[in-house]
């Protein structure tokens, strides 16, 4: 496995195109991959995260095989002066363990299926930040950590850059709500913690959610 990171420049309009559409992003960081290793596999998949931290902006990539951004750079970042950074993910894969701490970040999809008998098993995003949050809590064990609660008696995770936004797909309206967390965790189950950091947390993985990034404490 292979964590990337890219810097993207946002005065550029190729920049603006991709964060218009979810779709687009994720098919110019399928286009780094040969079309026979980008799908997934029992290692893990390709998982991608936008970072906005004012005033850079980042991509982050997992990934089973180690990807070529050349194309995306040169459409949306500073071809001539940087490129992107590609690191072994193995070594701290190879070192969660039950009982560690970490640091984390994650923009997830949180929803919840219907009641409505009008939309019974129609999924729907979940729109308070608190709705998010529960939502978080209420997925950690089956991911291998828990959210550990500081001396307030809150959980220690704040919900950010909450976002509801609407693109195309197929000449359907695709509407997507997602949530950024940050916080710090405990690995309870190194198995199901490395799965969750290769697979994946929650739904909508090819619009830029799921993937969960830690750092040591």
């Amino acid at each position: 496995m292979f964590l990337t990171q890219a810097a993207l420049n946002p005065a550029r309009r190729g920049t603006g195109r991709l964060l218009a559409s979810p779709q687009a992003l994720h098919a110019a960081v399928l286009a780094g991959f040969p079309p026979d290793s980008s799908g997934p596999t029992t290692d893990g998949r390709v998982l991608w995260r936008i970072d906005r931290e004012h005033p850079h902006l980042w991509l982050y990539v997992v990934s089973p095989e180690r990807p070529d951004l050349t194309h995306l750079i040169e459409q949306a970042g500073w071809p001539t002066t940087a490129t992107w950074d590609t690191r072994d993910y193995t070594p701290l894969l190879g070192r969660v363990a039950a009982g560690q701490h970490y640091a984390f970040r994650l923009t997830a999809n949180p929803v919840k299926q219907s009641r409505e008998p009008d939309h019974a098993g129609k999924r729907l995003g979940h729109v308070t930040a608190d709705q998010q949050r529960d939502w978080l809590l209420g997925r950690t064990d089956n991911h291998g950590f828990r959210i550990p609660e500081p001396t307030s008696g809150e959980p220690n995770v704040i919900v950010s850059e909450r976002i509801k936004r609407s693109f195309r797909r197929n000449g359907n309206t695709v509407t997507l709500v997602t949530a950024r967390y940050d916080g710090r965790l405990e690995v309870t189950d190194a198995d199901r913690f490395r799965h969750a950091l290769t697979h994946g947390v929650g739904r909508a993985k090819g619009y830029g959610c799921g993937l969960l990034t830690v750092a040591a404490r």
